[in-house]
Order: C-alpha cells, then structure tokens, then sequence
C-alpha cells in the first residue's frame, strides 16, 4: 500500500517483512536508496555472488520493494538496474509486527562508535496526553520530512531512527508522607 500524499511505502503485508527481515536484503535496500544499480554493481558493494544477490533482489522485487528502474543495452544484451519503490518505508498500524520491527533494523546497521564522529543515542520517557502524543508525533514526521536534512550527498551515512510508543513504565502511587510536605531539594 502507498501512502500518495507522502510518497512512502506504507508496509503491511507479511512477505514485505520477511524480505526486509533477511539482512542482505536489508543492505540491499540501503545501497539502492544511494542510486540505481545492476546486479553486478550490487553485489561488488556487498560483497556477495551476483547469482545470491540476484535471488534476493527478485524476493524484494515480489514483495514490491524494489523495481527495475531502466534497462540498459551493452554488448549484444541488456542490464537492469534497480531502485528502491519509494524514498521511505512506513509500518501499517495493523501490520503484524510493529515499530521493533525498525529498531532492530537499525540495530543490524550500527556501528561501533568512533570518537572522531557524532554518535548520539538518547531514551526518553515522557507522560503524555493522547492529544500530545498526536502533537509529538506530528513533529516528528515534520522532522523526518523536512528539507534542512540532507539527502543522497556526500559524507558518511548516518542513520536516524525517529520513534514514539506507548511504554510498559510503572506508574509509582502517590507517597503519602510527600503527598503535603514541601519538597528540599540537596545538592
């Protein structure tokens, strides 16, 4: 399914994600969000056989993730050149996995930190309204679309991985012996 106003690739169906889920079909999509290519040029980056990398871009290209996106004539034959189906994949709300699905994803493709590059990982809970919720999920697709991101240039990848779910956080009672106290804070 697409989402036409955003131009993602709403994903929903159970194939979509046991093809994402293959990590050398993941790193398939990765390269290819860079520019179209063959399979030879494909399996150069990955360092696989161009016979592996051919069955698995056909399992993406099943499951609508990938695409020929023009064929090329040389020497008596012709060359296929892949890319992606869309910019940016997004995960149904009644898709049968959910947004750990991405985070494991962006699990598999961390490197370890290296000193000399910016490497931020913060967690953060909150307590929210659903009503800000809402107002925090907007922002952050606001974020993810907006223009001051720099797309397809050079320099390092980077991966940003933008999420906002209801957590299993304990909820403490009130403490009555705190509860008409005033609070002194130390330090």
């Amino acid at each position: 399914m697409r989402d036409e106003e955003r131009g993602d690739l709403v994903l929903s169906e159970p194939d979509q994600f046991r093809a994402l889920g293959h990590p050398l079909r993941h790193r398939l999509v990765l390269a290819l969000r860079q520019r179209p290519a063959t399979l030879a040029q494909l399996a150069a980056a990955l360092g696989a056989t161009k016979g592996t990398v051919g069955y698995h871009v056909k399992i993406l290209e099943q499951a609508e993730l990938v695409r020929v996106a023009y064929v090329r004539r040389v020497r008596g034959g012709t060359e296929q050149y892949y890319e992606p189906t869309s910019e940016r994949l997004r995960i149904a709300a009644d898709a049968p996995v959910g947004g750990d699905f991405l985070v494991r994803a962006a699990l598999s493709e961390m490197l370890p930190p290296d000193e000399a590059a910016p490497d931020v990982t913060i967690l953060r809970h909150l307590r929210l309204t659903t009503a800000q919720a809402r107002t925090l999920a907007a922002s952050l697709e606001r974020f993810a679309d907006g223009d001051d991101l720099p797309e397809r240039q050079t320099g390092e990848p980077y991966g940003v991985l933008l999420s906002l779910y209801r957590a299993n956080v304990p909820t403490l009672p009130e403490d009555p012996e705190t509860a008409d106290a005033k609070t002194i804070h130390i330090g």
